[in-house]
């Protein structure tokens, strides 16, 4: 029988589950001192899917507000290992994702998508996002190169 998964919210003092984490879950290994100042940070959050105490899934995001606008929930990233895809986990972590949102005040959360991430956009419709205009273009820029 395949161990359960557990789905929360990670707080500071979990930062040993970001340890060890099953390959495939985030983009590049995980920096101690990142995940550290990520955990002790409370406008980050990360909702992690968690099997027989290793973390093989999670959504991260921020909230943030602006002097014009009320509170948002930016999510940044939903990763699963790609052994524990297809059973749910990615809407499991969405769901608890916009939970906090909702419970921090949050009047919407957002995100952004490549049109090619078949699987992820899917993912987002199921979580009942609603897909706004046309496909945004994504800038990114060298801090150190300001103008």
């Amino acid at each position: 029988m395949a161990a359960a998964v557990v789905v929360r919210m990670l707080r500071d003092g979990d930062q040993h589950l970001l340890t060890g984490v099953a390959g495939g879950v985030f983009d590049d290994p995980v920096d101690p001192a990142l995940a550290d100042a990520f955990l002790r940070d409370p406008r980050h959050h990360m909702a992690a899917a968690i099997r027989a105490g290793r973390l093989v899934g999670f959504a991260s995001a921020v909230d943030y507000w602006h002097p014009d606008k009320p509170s948002e929930l930016f999510v940044n990233e939903v990763g699963v290992a790609p052994d524990a895809r297809r059973r749910g986990l990615g809407l499991r972590l969405m769901g608890a994702m916009l939970a906090r949102g909702h419970a921090l005040g949050c009047r919407q959360a957002w995100l952004l998508c490549e049109p090619d991430n078949a699987g992820a956009n899917a993912l987002y419709a199921r979580a009942g996002g609603a897909r706004e205009g046309r496909d945004p273009a994504l800038w990114t820029f060298d801090c150190a190169a300001a103008p």
